[in-house]
């Protein structure tokens, strides 16, 4: 059951490095269920999400997240006892076995009890698929199942809000697939805020997606609905568009086109990509044929 206080509510929430203004006046509200954040590199999400882990102050403007208002210390420390965070390039202790590192972090979160703490670290590391490697060092472990120990200490304490940049990054598809498994199992009763670039997650994932864009929101609804702002705008032909902002060349042999219909086209089916390139416009990096 989804408490009443299962939401962070974001408001003018701003982030300035002296002239340079990284979040703009962001207003937001996340509630239950897999929130996607998309964006070009330097669009802000990881800003976004170390002010939301609290590890990061906002310049102006704040928010609050399961009623807690991480400006005030005793908050702020217990905000931190409810949330799940796994930043974009986690720090690890190579020398530490996988289950050494999830219990130090455990340890870190207050877990004060020995044997609950352990419960703790063996059902999180089972969760992610780390049983076996759980006495193996961290410096031996593949880029993927780093990954996925980062993923199960964000999931110590069972937080109802959990804070997740760039989590899909080195797992191969049946990783994936358990990852997408995971993380929708967890949204039925969390609030999860899932930054990433790979617009195939938000689609199988997110019930909502958020576009930032030079540190302001540039869509927030639906991934259908920002698959159909590329609606009959998507093309499929056998010959390569001369002046095609954004093509590519298909499995097939025809090229899917984005923008004005080039001649003896066909239209196709938008998908979360052809929205989020055309709703970048100009400001999306320019696309090539290969």
């Amino acid at each position: 059951m989804v408490t009443a206080d299962a939401g962070v509510r974001l408001t003018s929430l701003t982030v300035s490095y002296g002239a340079a203004q990284v979040l703009d006046s962001i207003d937001l509200e996340l509630t239950a269920g897999v929130t996607g954040l998309l964006g070009p590199n330097g669009a802000g999400k990881s800003t976004l999400m170390r002010c939301l882990a609290t590890t990061q102050s906002p310049s102006d403007g704040g928010f609050r997240a399961l009623g807690l208002d991480p400006a005030d210390r005793n908050q702020r420390t217990e905000l931190r006892r409810r949330l799940g965070y796994l930043p974009q390039n986690p720090g690890y202790y190579p020398h530490f076995t996988a289950y050494e590192l999830v219990d130090y972090v455990a340890i870190l979160k207050e877990f004060t009890d020995r044997d609950e703490r352990h419960v703790q670290v063996r059902r999180v590391l089972e969760e992610v698929g780390l049983t076996d490697r759980a006495t193996t060092k961290v410096k031996r472990l593949s880029g993927g199942m780093r990954q996925r120990l980062g993923l199960a200490q964000a999931l110590l304490g069972d937080p109802k809000f959990m804070i997740l940049d760039e989590p899909t990054v080195g797992l191969d598809p049946e990783q994936r697939m358990r990852f997408r498994a995971l993380v929708s199992r967890l949204g039925e009763s969390r609030t999860v805020l899932l930054s990433t670039h790979q617009t195939e997650d938000v689609a199988a994932l997110c019930e909502r997606v958020v576009v930032l864009f030079g540190g302001r929101v540039l869509f927030d609804g639906t991934p259908q609905g920002l698959a159909q702002h590329a609606a009959d705008q998507v093309w499929l032909t056998r010959q390569a568009p001369p002046g095609g902002r954004f093509f590519w060349r298909t499995a097939d042999g025809r090229y899917r086109v984005l923008g004005e219909r080039p001649d003896e086209a066909e239209c196709a089916e938008p998908e979360v990509e052809d929205g989020y390139l055309l709703l970048l416009g100009d400001r999306a990096p320019q696309a090539g044929v290969s």
